[in-house]
């Protein structure tokens, strides 16, 4: 999702940084191949100092920041229900998908200061709107810490031009969620739930963070938008 929506943002006009551990040159290669224009940025979400680095090295590039978008996160394998999870799997989750959105705002927040305000989408999850069948405790608690963190921001900020939005995608068939599709069987597992019957592109999501990033969600802070093929809005599925 993270270089799909590099590559959709610039095909939108923004400038843009790709922010990862693994090398990003790809996606920029892709993205100046097309005519944009980006940067890439090698950065740890759960260091500060690395955060820190990576918002001033956009600022540098860019002369300033206007979307920041969270995108960052981790579902461990062995990531189960309160008894068994392993202490190290609920920390390193929540180092991520938590404590990165943080640190995120943190250094990002007073740059979108200097620039005027702007938009941060958040990314969270349909599972935190509603309880996982599948047990997945630390992944589904940090994407609900991700929402009320959202919340706070947004209020705190709202009458400094800033606006703060949790992206919350159903399922999608990126790295994250294949892990979990071994046979056909696992895979209709999910189905299962799913109104719509077929799982989300990566497109998708993304066109919901650039309506979130945009003018034309101008009167939107706070807030939750849920891209799920209907899962939150479902009590039973079609057979």
């Amino acid at each position: 999702m993270g270089r799909v929506a590099a590559l959709r943002f610039a095909a939108e006009g923004a400038r843009v940084a790709a922010v990862d551990r693994a090398d990003c040159t790809e996606t920029v290669d892709a993205v100046t191949s097309a005519g944009g224009d980006a940067l890439a940025v090698s950065c740890d979400v759960t260091d500060p100092a690395s955060v820190e680095a990576a918002v001033a090295a956009t600022v540098d590039r860019f002369g300033r920041l206007d979307v920041l978008y969270n995108n960052a996160g981790v579902s461990l394998a062995d990531d189960d229900g309160a008894v068994t999870t392993p202490e190290s799997t609920w920390d390193t989750t929540m180092d991520v998908n938590v404590k990165g959105v943080w640190l995120g705002c943190r250094y990002g927040i007073p740059a979108m200061l200097d620039s005027g305000g702007g938009s941060i989408i958040n990314v969270a999850s349909f599972v935190a709107h509603l309880g996982a069948a599948t047990p997945q405790l630390a992944y589904t608690t940090s994407k609900g810490a991700v929402l009320a963190m959202t919340r706070e921001i947004a209020v705190i900020h709202a009458r400094e031009g800033i606006r703060a939005n949790a992206l919350c995608p159903g399922p999608v068939l990126t790295p994250l969620l294949a892990k979990y599709m071994a046979d056909d069987a696992a895979r209709q597992r999910r189905l299962v739930h799913i109104p719509m019957g077929r799982f989300g592109e990566a497109e998708e999501m993304v066109n919901g963070a650039l309506f979130l990033a945009s003018d034309e969600s101008s009167f939107m802070t706070g807030q939750s938008l849920i891209i799920d093929g209907g899962i939150t809005a479902a009590y039973t599925t079609p057979d």
